[in-house]
């Protein structure tokens, strides 16, 4: 068997989960910077046309994975309460975030309406519709759920990967910069889980 003929039976057998699945682990290895399709590639042990076959372009298969990413957010046995289900469902939208490397970095670089990320969506915006909100609020509440969530995970996954320098510290004195300097204490806090409650809270609080 030729090296082509070997390369279309194993390109038969492939699909783009296994390609996604396939890159969620170069990731996880590896991080989002080294990700490409012929890594992919090489790792399936296949040519690059045959990945590129499944997922066309490298920014469809970034957002395949990104949606994968967000299908590991279960969305059963959640609390009937609304502000607790919406609590739950972002609480576990952040562990999914952060089961992988970068994982914050590749969905905030993504926008896929794809089924895994549209039924998070529907969970979340259903739990601030049911708690009373108009439509604009529910959406908006839910844009800033995410996107908070979405920055404070790439802050902490980058925070993991450079410890911290005291550059901050440095720059910042009760003379150039009071206010700041009263709170320094706190702006470079890793204390991750508790901002993260405490976003939480502020934004599903309201105005």
């Amino acid at each position: 068997m030729t090296k082509e003929q070997a390369d279309a039976e194993r390109g038969t057998r492939l699909d783009a989960g296994a390609v996604v699945r396939t890159a969620l682990e170069l990731l996880d290895e590896n991080g989002l910077d080294a990700l490409s399709t012929r890594a992919v590639a090489d790792r399936l042990g296949v040519r690059m046309n045959t990945v590129l076959w499944h997922v066309k372009t490298k920014a469809r298969l970034l957002e395949l994975m990104a949606d994968a990413v967000v299908g590991e957010a279960p969305l059963d046995r959640l609390p009937d309460a609304w502000d607790e289900r919406a609590r739950a469902l972002v609480r576990r939208y952040r562990r999914a975030l952060l089961a992988h490397r970068d994982g914050a970095a590749l969905v905030t670089g993504t926008y896929p309406a794809e089924p895994h990320t549209l039924r998070f969506a529907e969970a979340l915006v259903g739990a601030l519709l049911d708690g009373g909100m108009a439509e604009r609020e529910a959406a908006w509440t839910m844009w800033a759920l995410v996107y908070f969530t979405l920055g404070l995970a790439q802050e902490e996954q980058s925070a993991a990967a450079r410890p911290r320098d005291g550059s901050l510290d440095r720059a910042v004195s009760a003379d150039t910069h009071p206010a700041l300097y009263r709170t320094l204490a706190h702006l470079g806090a890793a204390s991750f889980d508790a901002r993260f409650e405490f976003g939480l809270d502020t934004i599903l609080a309201g105005p």
